[in-house]
């Protein structure tokens, strides 16, 4: 080979090298482009989470000054209420729970026995392994709206054994219950279906969970989560807070 044709050859290698060191320039600069892009989307993404959380927050702060909490909220269902309001009784409750149905009587007896001196407070918490529980529920939520949660609620543990256990759907019984108290049956259809409905069960739920119920009955007496075996436990955890 010829001194020229060493020397064409020569500058053929140094101009590939040049271009494949451009090349790989370019590729480390769309690299680091597309790690930047990524980088700023994640932070976006945080930020967004952040003010949804920021937001969340005010909206409950906002809910704690207005009063409520999440063992008592403003459109909770009361049994029944004390003008002082020095002792309230919240129960999660299961409607084809056979130990809830087992403490309904206690629970009636003493709402007999401490009238105007307890407030007593039901919320809902179907299980889901309770077939027709959430349907219970949206049952007595729909008679709620129009003023009868206690009768339904009653009706509910007084026929359990008729419609507990049962593994396909109960709709027409609890149907049949609501004519029962006369109410207006177009109106509680529109409210049996109405996904608000359980909407307003599902938050009952997801305050139980935040306090730690899993499972029914669960009570708490004046925030304190109590575990009774025995009416007169009920008695004297009732007494003692009517006493401090």
């Amino acid at each position: 080979m010829t001194s020229a044709e060493d020397r064409t050859t020569a500058r053929r290698s140094k101009i590939e090298a040049m271009r494949a060191e451009d090349e790989r320039r370019a590729t480390r600069r769309r690299n680091i482009a597309t790690s930047l892009t990524v980088v700023g989307m994640f932070l976006v993404a945080v930020a967004v989470v952040f003010l949804v959380d920021r937001v969340g927050d005010g909206k409950n702060e906002a809910s704690l000054a207005a009063g409520e909490s999440r063992l008592v909220r403003a459109d909770s269902h009361h049994l029944q209420k004390a003008a002082d309001g020095k002792v309230t009784l919240v129960e999660f409750l299961d409607f084809e729970c056979e130990a809830c149905a087992a403490y309904f009587p206690v629970v009636e007896e003493l709402r007999k026995q401490y009238a105007g001196k307890v407030t007593f407070v039901a919320r809902y918490f179907p299980i889901p392994s309770h077939f027709n529980a959430e349907r219970a529920a949206r049952a007595v939520e729909a008679a709620a709206q129009q003023g009868r949660f206690e009768e339904m609620y009653q009706r509910m543990y007084e026929t359990q054994k008729a419609w507990g256990e049962k593994q396909v759907p109960v709709d027409e019984v609890f149907r049949g219950y609501a004519k029962g108290l006369g109410l207006n049956m177009d109106a509680w259809n529109k409210a049996y279906d109405d996904p608000a409905t359980l909407v307003r069960i599902k938050k009952d739920v997801a305050d139980g969970q935040a306090l730690g119920v899993q499972g029914t009955p669960t009570f708490f007496l004046n925030g304190k989560k109590i575990e009774p075996a025995s009416s007169d436990d009920f008695k004297a955890a009732i007494d003692a807070a009517l006493a401090g």
